[in-house]
């Protein structure tokens, strides 16, 4: 069942009754995208919210000196999407790419937000997965000031060791804030 993962997902986090998933499953586009794919890229207006049914994503943009600054990845049962532009309508400033061959549902905001208006529960699954967001944000930026080289990857690695094996090591370094080369010699360490 190609719903079943969603479903899965949002009873964790919210109890709908099978009327409000089937109104919330009614508005998602299913999309197959493959490895290198975009799903936007900067400059575009970011008209979907992604959950990603499988596969890997990473948002990135290129900053003036060319180097591409890795901002989030997603993996199977995340949501991805520039929330900036998805919001307001903004132009993106980021780029959102597979990594691997990908499945995805989309919503668009319109559809989202007529769910939204009409489903309490599904209204309290989004509140839950927006906070976990930032939360993960927050966290992420305290250790990136807070912790050395070092630390910061074994704490990456230990919170999101399924992200260590599915993505480029140049990606995960960018991410991190390091160079491909530094990464290199605390992952040398690392597993030595």
């Amino acid at each position: 069942m190609k719903f079943e993962a969603i479903i899965n997902h949002i009873n964790k986090f919210a109890n709908p009754s099978e009327e409000e998933i089937q109104s919330f499953i009614d508005i998602l586009e299913l999309e197959n995208i493959s490895s290198r794919e975009y799903l936007i890229k900067e400059g575009q207006y970011c008209n979907y919210n992604h959950f990603i049914v499988k596969g890997c994503f990473r948002s990135f943009f290129t900053n003036k000196k060319g180097v591409e600054k890795t901002v989030n990845f997603g993996i199977e049962d995340w949501w991805l999407t520039d929330f900036d532009s998805f919001m307001n309508k903004t132009q993106t400033q980021l780029n959102i790419q597979a990594t691997e061959d990908a499945v995805i549902l989309k919503v668009s905001k319109s559809n989202l937000d007529i769910v939204l208006q009409s489903s309490l529960e599904i209204n309290k699954y989004f509140r839950v997965i927006l906070e976990r967001v930032r939360i993960a944000d927050q966290r992420r930026i305290q250790f990136m000031f807070n912790l050395s080289g070092e630390e910061l990857y074994n704490t990456f690695y230990e919170y999101n060791p399924e992200f260590v094996q599915r993505i480029p090591q140049y990606m995960l370094a960018s991410y991190l804030g390091f160079t491909p080369e530094f990464l290199s010699k605390i992952r040398t360490k690392k597993h030595s």
